[in-house]
């Protein structure tokens, strides 16, 4: 059998691709940490509300980012509509109703469909302290069987966060951890 590697895109060998450099995550105690409901580190706003069926798919420029809990939420690439801005890259999105509480980081600009929000946060924080969010806030997806949707009830949503002394959600500490974890250099 011979021996060779495929290259991607980006020049590495998919070996390359599977190597890491970290090894050992971080590790802390969950005891102290605290409860915030979402609506106190973001500001939930209702999507753009598109129909992916009105939209041109052919030109493929802007995430169009649905219900769906595969791809990172993005049902499609779509043409740019005139008068329609995107949604902001570095925005958090939800789905209040389809495939429930599938949460996503959004690292481009996208519009968005039916029944999906998205969360700016109030603070100043990079997008690892939020992929960490996006993990705590998929684990109540449970409460969500059976049809129930989150349309209502996202802003009272409560997650446990690590908290500075102060009371604070310890966003250094969050974003420390995920970069700590194996194949987050890849990210």
């Amino acid at each position: 059998m011979k021996n060779f590697s495929l290259e991607r895109e980006s020049g590495k060998t998919i070996k390359d691709t599977l190597i890491t450099k970290n090894k050992t995550p971080l590790k802390f105690d969950v005891s102290n940490w605290k409860p915030f409901t979402l609506s106190e580190l973001f500001y939930i706003k209702y999507g753009v509300n598109l129909e992916l069926f009105n939209c041109n798919e052919e030109i493929k420029d802007i995430n169009f980012v649905a219900r769906t809990s595969e791809n990172n939420g993005v049902s499609s690439k779509v043409e740019r509509i005139n008068n329609i801005l995107p949604q902001d890259a570095g925005l958090i999105s939800v789905a209040g109703g389809g495939s429930v509480l599938s949460t996503f980081y959004q690292d481009e600009p996208f519009y968005s469909g039916r029944d999906l929000y998205t969360l700016r946060s109030k603070e100043n924080i990079d997008k690892y302290a939020k992929l960490f969010i996006v993990t705590l806030i998929k684990r109540e997806k449970y409460k969500y069987s059976y049809g129930r949707q989150a349309n209502k009830t996202l802003p009272y949503i409560e997650i446990k966060l690590p908290v500075l002394t102060d009371g604070t959600p310890d966003y250094f500490l969050m974003s420390n951890y995920m970069k700590s974890l194996p194949y987050a250099d890849k990210i």
